[in-house]
């Protein structure tokens, strides 16, 4: 490595000594306009290099800015937890305790997590702030039925509590600049890390060891370190904005995280602060999200939507999609005005209503489109 700086070095000394050679031959030849341009190019190189060592100073600044903007809301996760696991010597209770991250979202004290944060048999959840100040007096106001999320709510709050802001994942693209902040490995508080968005749209198995295994989709993959403890917590833009919330890793890899995009909880937050409770609207069908690879195999007419699936089971009784008359093969390709794609999935859309709100679907069925009404109905309990 030593020697190459040395050649390079001198790479760069003879290029310079060259073009004073030019130089000189110019002025011999009267020619101004081309000694300019060879003394602007070496001056243009060294501006270019004091440029990007702005831009990698000014980056830090926003990503220290956003530690310091964002880090109060930004909450450790510490619960008392009762499991039952299998052993040698048969079933067992067993009680420990566990540590994640969650990030407060209202000024009344309503705190977003990850639903394995704060699982069944969570006895008691404490939360500590960037301060080091604490709760202990903590509600699980509940879990959604549907997604790896959960709401807290702090039940003496104080004056000063901080909310952060959430922003509107939809937006988000490839190769975006994020930001994580979380308890990692369940000791580093507030540990800031930096990357960008490596995917969208991402389908995971995700588990916590313990043998229970959720679907989750339409998850970002980010580079920005997350380790175990970071669940909950958030990924944000270089705004500040809360835009995900870290909620599993790939043990396997190197910087391959995933998140949930915030819009996807803005429906159980709004419940929350409308209710009290975590309710959420369901279609109740069975559905596969339509990619170009599924049309083109399956000779579809559309390469974006949700298909309704066939065979039992697949349009829920008495379910709003039973009411609104939908069937097995029809093709949803919008919801009010949000065309469904691969982000856009017919179960996260619908995540962002409230149980009740009536929503108009367009269906193609054959070569028709018809547009139908529904009241979304609450989502059972898993």
């Amino acid at each position: 490595m030593k020697e190459r700086r040395v050649r390079r070095a001198n790479k760069k000394v003879l290029i310079i000594a060259s073009s004073l050679l030019l130089i000189a031959v110019l002025l011999f030849s009267g020619s101004l306009i081309a000694i300019g341009y060879l003394m602007g190019t070496t001056l243009g190189d060294g501006g270019v290099q004091e440029r990007q060592k702005q831009t990698i100073v000014s980056e830090g600044e926003v990503i220290a800015d956003i530690a310091q903007k964002v880090g109060s809301s930004v909450v450790s996760v510490i619960t008392e937890q009762q499991r039952t696991i299998q052993s040698i010597y048969g079933t067992q209770s067993v009680e420990g305790q566990a540590a994640g991250t969650g990030v407060i979202v209202d000024k009344s004290g309503y705190v977003l997590t990850n639903k394995h944060v704060v699982p069944e048999g969570t006895n008691a959840v404490k939360l500590i702030l960037s301060d080091g100040s604490s709760y202990e007096d903590v509600e699980i106001v509940g879990r959604d039925p549907l997604n790896d999320l959960a709401i807290l709510k702090i039940q003496d709050p104080a004056d000063d509590i901080t909310p952060a802001s959430l922003g509107d994942s939809d937006t988000v693209r490839v190769g975006q600049k994020v930001v994580a902040i979380g308890n990692a490995l369940g000791q580093f508080q507030n540990t800031v890390t930096s990357g960008i968005i490596s995917g969208v749209g991402r389908p995971i198995e995700a588990g916590d060891g313990s043998g229970y295994v959720e679907q989750l989709s339409n998850l970002f993959q980010t580079d920005a370190a997350i380790n175990s403890g970071n669940s909950g917590g958030p990924l944000l833009n270089y705004d500040g904005e809360v835009i995900g919330i870290n909620t599993a890793v790939a043990e396997d890899a190197q910087n391959v995280g995933f998140s949930i995009p915030i819009n996807e909880a803005k429906g159980i937050i709004a419940s929350a602060q409308k209710t009290g409770t975590v309710t959420r609207p369901f279609l109740g069908v069975q559905f596969t999200t339509i990619t170009e690879a599924l049309a083109q195999s399956q000779n579809l007419p559309v390469d974006t939507g949700a298909l309704i699936s066939s065979g039992e089971g697949a349009i829920v009784a008495d379910s709003p999609a039973a009411q609104a008359g939908l069937r097995p093969g029809d093709i949803v390709l919008k919801i009010d005005n949000v065309k469904l794609d691969d982000r856009r999935t017919l179960d996260s859309v619908i995540g962002r209503y409230g149980v009740g709100d009536t929503v108009k679907l367009t269906i193609l069925r054959g070569d028709k489109r018809i547009v139908v009404e529904t009241k979304l109905a609450e989502a059972p309990s898993q």
